[in-house]
């Protein structure tokens, strides 16, 4: 497997690997890296359908990628997907895959021209005092000494970062900042996660630093990620015969380990709660979803609270990896990232509106008319001043196929699941969705004795408790995660969140498809290049209008100096003028 970018490889078709006729594969859960593992056997690999089996425990497909009307209940989604226009290994496949919705055209095809036709941005960021503009004004209110800290994270070695925290690169310079508001709440930072995907998050972002107070940077799906994304690779794969099992929970993969060599040869599983092996050859390829961020997920209901679910259970995807783990010290640590629910966990909650009172105060903060099928609030909306620090979204409507007109669904979410709300005086983890429906209405502003009303007649509200939903943030160090392909390996890959692959950024759906086709591109010897990362980190281009764009537009001469380093860059400037340099120093206003 080798990284190529630019056009010549990007539409070229590899030969069908040799041998691949003779070869079949197991494919443990069905989330986003595992399909995209699959469609990639199929697309590039040429392996037939019918040779191919994805495993998975429950009766849906999809994983964290969920999108779901539950009978009684009402509509799920646990979390929300943001995409950018340089999730190569994405792209890539979704080229391939038709759409469900017009006949003739792909995946990509249809979101491409939504998201120029509707392009995202948010006209408000941030509220305070029940519904107010917090009024961080597209600025990142940095000082210099803060933006120094970033730059320092910037460069520091990765080896120099293993196993620390946030808080010990950042101090209250950037923690006060509305940067450290936008970051943690766009991608679900705590102060205690590492400090090493924080480096590597604004290093693979580094182009997009001057779309984060707005959004501008992102792009969204019609609907939920499942109708979106999920249901147009399962119709894919099923023309091409690939076969689902469901209910079919792997509890172990084991392996023969020699010094060089390495081989899955058995896979231990559960069938509808009987216990039954599948033994392995050479020829018998087998690619394994280890972990998992939304393992123990529970959701409550209108009148419930979502149970805190921390125990490690036999037969989950944890389990799964500790036992796989045990076997070779190459296939990772899971439990520097599940040993602690307390610093992984957040909450989220699903509200759909049931009639027209509330979707005036949902306008009224987005300045846009949620009716109209376009964008709504442009990503989330932080309450800044929220004991939860909560934050909430309305994509484009509606969000499901089958959402009845007049209704909106939207998502919430709150960090500090252990925190007494401002209004309702209860944990987030303790309430039941009408009340953490009333903490949201307090924060849209709701007249307080309306709210309680409105909570229990005008909404329906599905909370969502997700223990290890940031595990793959705790602090680690090399070797924590496996290589999606270790070292050895002959018929093995791992996929997902934690699997360790060059350069990309977890906690993405780009993350996620990149090891699905790496896996397949590497135990195939697949003869075509995999999009190498976006490289914006080396562009001097994105370099420098990042660096006056976090500093909110203040060039270098603006900066607090001494006399010497005054005279020092005084000196510089003479030294470059008439150059090129300049030029380009000017046209990204830094001087």
């Amino acid at each position: 497997m080798y990284y190529s970018s630019g056009n010549y490889e990007a539409f070229a078709r590899p030969q069908k690997p040799e041998g691949v006729d003779h070869k079949s594969a197991y494919i443990v859960g069905s989330g986003l890296a595992a399909l995209t593992a699959a469609c990639y056997l199929v697309r590039d690999g040429q392996m037939k359908g019918d040779h191919i089996h994805i495993l998975e425990k429950e009766d849906l497909p999809g994983g964290a990628c969920d999108g779901y009307e539950y009978p009684g209940i009402g509509y799920v989604m646990r979390g929300g997907r943001e995409m950018d226009n340089h999730f190569e290994c994405m792209w890539d496949l979704f080229r391939s895959i038709p759409s469900i919705e017009t006949e003739g055209i792909s995946v990509l095809d249809e979101y491409y021209w939504l998201n120029k036709k509707d392009p995202n941005y948010s006209l408000m960021r941030a509220t305070q005092n029940q519904g107010k503009d917090a009024h961080t004004d597209g600025k990142f209110a940095i000082s210099d000494k803060g933006a120094m800290e970033i730059m320092k994270l910037f460069f520091t070695p990765d080896e120099d970062l293993y196993d620390k925290r946030i808080t010990d690169v950042f101090d209250n310079e950037v923690f006060d900042s509305n940067f450290w508001l936008y970051w943690r709440t766009m991608f679900a930072f705590e102060n205690w996660h590492s400090a090493l995907e924080m480096k590597l998050y604004i290093r693979r972002y580094i182009h997009h630093i001057g779309g984060l107070p707005d959004f501008t940077a992102l792009r969204f799906t019609k609907y939920n990620q499942y109708e979106s994304m999920i249901l147009p690779m399962i119709k894919y794969l099923e023309s091409f015969g690939v076969q689902f099992h469901y209910h079919t929970q792997v509890i172990n993969v084991e392996f023969d380990i020699e010094k060089d060599k390495k081989q899955a040869k058995r896979i231990v599983l559960l069938r509808e709660g009987q216990e039954d092996h599948i033994d392995l050859t050479e020829n018998d390829l087998v690619f394994i979803t280890n972990g998992g961020c939304v393992e123990n997920s529970a959701i409550g209901s209108q009148d419930t609270p979502a149970p805190f679910k921390t125990e490690i259970k036999a037969g989950g995807g944890w389990d799964m990896w500790r036992k796989i783990a045990a076997q070779d010290p190459s296939f990772g640590h899971p439990d520097k990232f599940c040993s602690n629910p307390e610093q992984s966990n957040w909450m989220s909650a699903t509200v759909t509106t049931l009639d027209g009172k509330i979707p005036p105060y949902i306008q009224k903060i987005c300045k846009r008319d949620p009716f109209s099928g376009k964008v709504v609030t442009g990503g989330i909306v932080t309450v800044k001043d929220s004991n939860w620090l909560m934050s909430w979204t309305f994509n484009r409507q509606p969000q499901f196929r089958s959402q009845p007109k007049g209704q909106l669904v939207g998502w919430i979410y709150g960090l500090f699941s252990d925190k007494p709300g401002n209004y309702v005086k209860k944990t987030m983890r303790e309430c039941t969705g009408k009340e953490i429906c009333m903490e949201w209405l307090y924060h849209l502003g709701v007249p307080e004795n309306e709210i309680e009303d409105m909570a229990e007649h005008s909404a329906n509200t599905v909370p969502c408790m997700m223990p290890y939903i940031t595990a793959f943030f705790m602090p680690r160090a090399a070797g924590d995660r496996p290589k999606v392909v270790p070292d050895g390996a002959v018929n093995f890959a791992f996929l997902g969140q934690f699997a360790e692959t060059a350069r990309d950024t977890i906690f993405t759906t780009e993350y996620s498809m990149r090891t699905g086709m790496e896996a397949v591109y590497t135990l195939l010897n697949i003869d075509r290049g995999v999009p190498e990362v976006w490289g914006s980190v080396y562009d001097i281009r994105d370099l420098l209008d990042a660096t006056v764009k976090l500093r909110d537009g203040k060039k270098v001469t603006d900066m607090s100096m001494d006399l010497i380093e005054k005279l020092a860059l005084k000196e510089l400037l003479r030294k470059i003028k008439g150059t090129d340099i300049e030029k380009l120093l000017k046209e990204h206003h830094v001087i």
